[in-house]
């Protein structure tokens, strides 16, 4: 029996999308649950798994192609075996190739795949190089890997399923003195994927609509430091998950939230709109690009549930499962610059939000404490704000409120 295999349901944000990859081609078993292909939209990456066991008949698209909510993507026969030996009449079908002798290990479905290849939309996109995994390259290593001259099976991948990104093929290239990134003046062009250009036009559209400002402070994270070592290990024991420096901020922006409504607010059209929760993005960098996966109901989340929904979204932004509704709403953003050791920056708000909280690099630096200089882990803060809505006064208030809240741990215990 033959299985259709559709794009899934978009929603009304997403009009189509671009087809990344085919992990399976014309002929190959594929087993129930396994994944197909991956469709990459203007915001993650879905998965199209099989719903059945049995062998891909046919692919109605290529990679690169653009597909709609229910299209046809292929066909699986239910339960099918794929044949062993072609027959003279399948090997005259599939362009009167010379019938295999008996004991030959050419397969039908090899000329079937040609076949059906043959009648597919044409695509401009190369076709995917192996990685040393066996996976199939993404389509910016693709493209890197045959403008650098880099044989990808020798390099060691770093990327989901081990696959070789783009970042692992350049830096084989540099360190092993291969390929064009050893000459003088390598260049490349690499098309936008699907992601990067939404990012980009988010960013944009930001800057045009946005009357945005950035105010600045600076943290003490002492006791927030000194309070994980005394009580990381017991929350670790009793929570199952690790007590990190976001789940603090998280708490401390959801609290600060509720006393300054006007940075968890929004502007629709003429209208503000204040909302009575906090719900946070928490910026997440994956190898396609920055990503918002949003928490919901921080201020009555315990630190349990913020680190477990943190560590959560981390992993599906890893392995690539982040789902449409992950990324939808939002009333506020975090940001952690400080990962890749950012000192300062002014982070862009994510309309339609307000505001976004901007972390960054603990540095030991020397401060004055109760008339001695004392050494102390500092870190910036930046709160970027909506001048439309939001006063300086409310603005520089609400970092204020953060930095006591992160300097006196104990009072978010009490919702102070």
């Amino acid at each position: 029996m033959a299985t259709e295999i559709k794009v899934p349901a978009l929603p009304e944000s997403v009009s189509d999308a671009t087809i990344a990859t085919w992990h399976k081609k014309a002929g190959d078993v594929v087993r129930r649950d396994e994944n197909l292909v991956d469709l990459e939209t203007d915001k993650v990456v879905l998965e199209v798994p099989s719903p059945v066991d049995g062998v891909l008949k046919e692919i109605k698209f290529e990679e690169g192609a653009t597909v709609t909510s229910q299209q046809l993507l292929a066909v699986i026969e239910e339960g099918a075996a794929p044949a062993k030996d072609a027959t003279p009449a399948a090997a005259k079908d599939a362009g009167k190739e010379k019938a295999p002798a008996a004991g030959n290990e050419e397969v039908q479905p090899k000329a079937e795949a040609a076949k059906e290849q043959a009648k597919a939309p044409a695509s401009t996109t190369p076709a995917p190089v192996a990685s040393g995994g066996g996976t199939a390259l993404p389509p910016g290593a693709r493209f890197t890997a045959a403008s650098e001259g880099i044989d990808a099976s020798q390099v060691d991948g770093t990327g989901r399923r081990g696959a070789v990104t783009k970042e692992d093929l350049l830096n084989y290239a540099k360190k092993g003195g291969v390929g064009n990134a050893g000459g003088a003046r390598p260049e490349q062009r690499v098309a936008m994927t699907r992601i990067r250009q939404r990012i980009a036009e988010r960013l944009m559209h930001s800057k045009e609509s946005i009357a945005m400002l950035t105010s600045f402070n600076e943290v003490n994270l002492g006791k927030v430091m000194a309070m994980r070592k005394e009580l990381g290990e017991g929350f670790e024991k009793a929570n199952g998950i690790k007590l990190g420096f976001m789940g603090f901020f998280a708490k401390a922006a959801a609290n600060a939230l509720q006393r300054y409504p006007a940075v968890n607010a929004s502007v629709d059209g003429t209208d503000i709109i204040y909302h009575g929760y906090a719900d946070i993005s928490i910026a997440v960098s994956t190898e396609k690009g920055l990503v918002t996966p949003v928490l919901r109901n921080v201020e009555r989340q315990s630190f349990a549930d913020i680190e477990k929904g943190i560590a959560e979204y981390a992993k599906k932004a890893r392995d690539g499962k982040l789902q449409l509704d992950d990324l939808q709403g939002g009333t506020f953003t975090i940001t952690n610059g400080g990962t890749f050791g950012s000192l300062m920056s002014t982070p862009i708000v994510n309309p339609p939000q307000s505001a976004i909280l901007g972390m960054h690099a603990i540095k030991e630096r020397a401060i004055v404490e109760n008339g001695q200089v004392i050494a102390a882990p500092m870190m910036y803060i930046a709160l970027s704000y909506d001048h439309r809505i939001i006063d300086g006064k409310d603005a520089v208030q609400f970092l204020v409120d953060i930095k006591n809240q992160l300097e006196n741990p104990h009072r978010m215990l009490l919702g102070m």
